[in-house]
């Protein structure tokens, strides 16, 4: 099976889209506070950052396994996804992009650990920043359901890669948590203020994003459903 590489670009490109939305971005601002709890050992720092990607990444593996693998496995699903993959992801991505841009709701509960737990787990050292990546990734909230569901998961389907697109995607989620762990390790300082640079250009990132959505998803309408020709 081949691949081109613009679906790899566009997989992590939703993971680091899925990583700076305020919902994750405030787990990872979590992961974050939980790294620079060893901040005397700038190893760890940096071993704890690629210790909770890789958690990340390999919760998005497994579920993005899961949900594809079974359904490619179904005849008539797998049939069905051949021959209308195209039609379906005008309406999803026509669907995501309106949500990016707030202007649909989606109500999906959210989860966060304890300050409790998160002490607890803080003292373990590297091996708790895994499953802390793992727990995180699997606490979805409207952005990252609407995005890994929406978007990440037809275009595994699409390409018939239930590993590689979800990996890719796990990696951009957990990119962010990776940089502040290397210039926290090199003695970065005002941490504060990049998060909140972060999450000023978020805006405009998921609005572009949303908007780019929106008319690849009328494209893939117009072209695929309707039988336009376009270009």
């Amino acid at each position: 099976m081949e691949l081109s590489f613009l679906p790899l670009v566009s997989a992590l490109w939703l993971g680091i889209l899925t990583s700076v939305n305020p919902c994750p971005l405030a787990s990872n601002i979590a992961a974050v506070s939980f790294i620079m709890k060893r901040i005397d050992r700038s190893s760890v720092v940096l071993s704890s950052g690629f210790s909770y990607t890789l958690g990340r990444m390999t919760c998005y593996t497994v579920l993005g396994v899961l949900l594809t693998s079974s359904l490619l496995a179904i005849p008539q699903t797998a049939q069905f996804l051949q021959k209308h993959i195209n039609q379906v992801l005008g309406p999803v991505l026509l669907f995501t992009g309106l949500f990016l841009l707030g202007l649909i709701k989606v109500p999906v509960t959210s989860f966060s650990l304890s300050d409790r737990v998160n002490s607890r787990m803080a003292d373990t050292g590297v091996m708790s920043s895994f499953p802390l990546g793992v727990l995180f990734a699997l606490s979805f909230c409207p952005a990252s359901a609407a995005i890994f569901f929406g978007s990440l998961l037809p275009l595994s389907l699409k390409h018939s890669s239930p590993v590689l697109f979800p990996a890719v995607y796990g990696i951009g989620t957990g990119l962010p948590v990776i940089a502040f762990a290397f210039f926290i390790s090199f003695g970065a300082k005002n941490i504060g203020l990049l998060f909140k640079k972060v999450t000023a250009v978020e805006y405009w990132i998921r609005k572009a994003t949303g908007i780019i959505f929106i008319l690849i998803g009328i494209y893939y309408i117009m072209v695929h459903i309707f039988y336009l020709q376009i270009l």
